[in-house]
């Protein structure tokens, strides 16, 4: 077996020193562009490939983020995640990717294991972390950044969609369209996006003097989703809601096929569906959804930014919740306003 080619050998075939290879092959380092043709050349022509655990040893930077996540199955986490992981590389890190579940405790473990990879820093998804293990965090000096979950009272930036605002938006909505019997299938109640989505609808509907008709849970769950829109549908037509607002796009699918296909109701003849985040499949004609979106370009945006100004500075960044307005995408599977503006909200 031939020996490992080493930088030295790199350096002395481009006529440069060890230094400059070493440079070239450092995201974040500084070459000129005459050192970096002449070092990649001389690498691809002996065959090397920078050593990136031994960089990490040197620098004290591992060039990674670990990436917790738990919930796969609403189409808004692959999307978002792509960008995220595509922002991160481009900013010269690798993304470790660790899967785990809502339960408690699961992402203590997760976070844990993590940390024995020396990582730079920890991004959660659709999870939330313990006080103590974030407390664990913040003594190996790791940063860590909560995607679309709001913790109060962690010394973590936290980055969402605006779940309040959009509720009280979308109640305001159904409202003016004339809706009387508003009912809300929720999602996983241990989730804050479940809980101020929530709180921001009924807000909403107690301002205009509305309360809330009906409630059934979903769990952020399709197979759940479906069974609360029977339960709450398959009723005498004096019980049944007028309007429902779910919880996420995901469970809304579940529940407009449970209506159409299942019931027999028309959407929005017999019943107007909203919901939240605008997943692709939001716009098909099958489902024509009227949602909340989440800006996943501007929420990773701001999520790579808070992580990086903790990684280069640390310990001199303020936590800080940071919530972005989520707009209301009119479409087709809800009653619109009389007075409702054209340009509002249209899609």
């Amino acid at each position: 077996m031939p020996d490992k080619v080493t930088s030295l050998q790199v350096a002395e075939r481009a006529g440069v020193s060890q230094s400059a290879v070493s440079r070239v092959f450092t995201p974040g380092a500084s070459a000129s562009q005459k050192t970096a043709e002449k070092v990649r050349k001389a690498a691809e022509e002996l065959g090397y490939r920078p050593n990136s655990l031994a960089r990490a040893m040197v620098s004290g930077r591992s060039r990674i983020i670990g990436l917790v996540v738990a919930y796969l199955e609403n189409h808004f986490y692959p999307d978002a995640l792509e960008i995220l992981s595509n922002a991160l590389q481009e900013q010269g890190y690798h993304v470790l990717v660790f899967m785990t579940s809502r339960r408690p405790g699961n992402i203590d473990d997760a976070v844990e294991e993590i940390l024995d990879y020396q990582v730079d820093g920890i991004v959660t998804a659709s999870v939330s972390m313990s006080s103590d293990l974030t407390r664990r965090c913040i003594q190996a000096g790791v940063p860590v950044v909560q995607f679309n979950r709001l913790q109060e009272g962690l010394d973590i930036t936290c980055v969402t969609s605006d779940n309040f605002d959009g509720g009280r938006e979308m109640a305001q909505f159904l409202v003016a369209g004339g809706h009387e019997k508003i009912a809300y299938i929720a999602g996983w109640e241990g989730a804050s996006t479940q809980r101020d989505r929530e709180a921001g609808f009924r807000a909403g509907l107690a301002e205009q003097d509305h309360a809330l008709f009906a409630r059934e849970v979903g769990n952020f769950d399709s197979d759940q989703a479906r069974l609360a829109a029977n339960v709450m549908f398959n009723v005498p037509v004096e019980k049944r809601p007028d309007a429902v607002f779910v919880a996420n796009d995901h469970m809304a699918f579940a529940v407009m096929d449970e209506l159409r296909f299942g019931l027999g109701l028309k959407v929005p003849a017999d019943v107007s569906v909203v919901a939240f985040d605008d997943v692709p499949p939001s716009a098909w004609r099958a489902y024509n959804l009227t949602t909340m979106r989440q800006r996943a370009n501007l929420m990773v945006r701001e999520t790579v930014d808070a992580l990086m100004a903790q990684i280069d500075h640390p310990g001199s960044i303020r936590p800080r919740n940071i919530a972005i307005k989520a707009p209301l995408i009119v479409r087709g599977s809800a009653r619109v306003p009389e007075n409702w503006p054209h340009d509002k909200g249209q899609q």
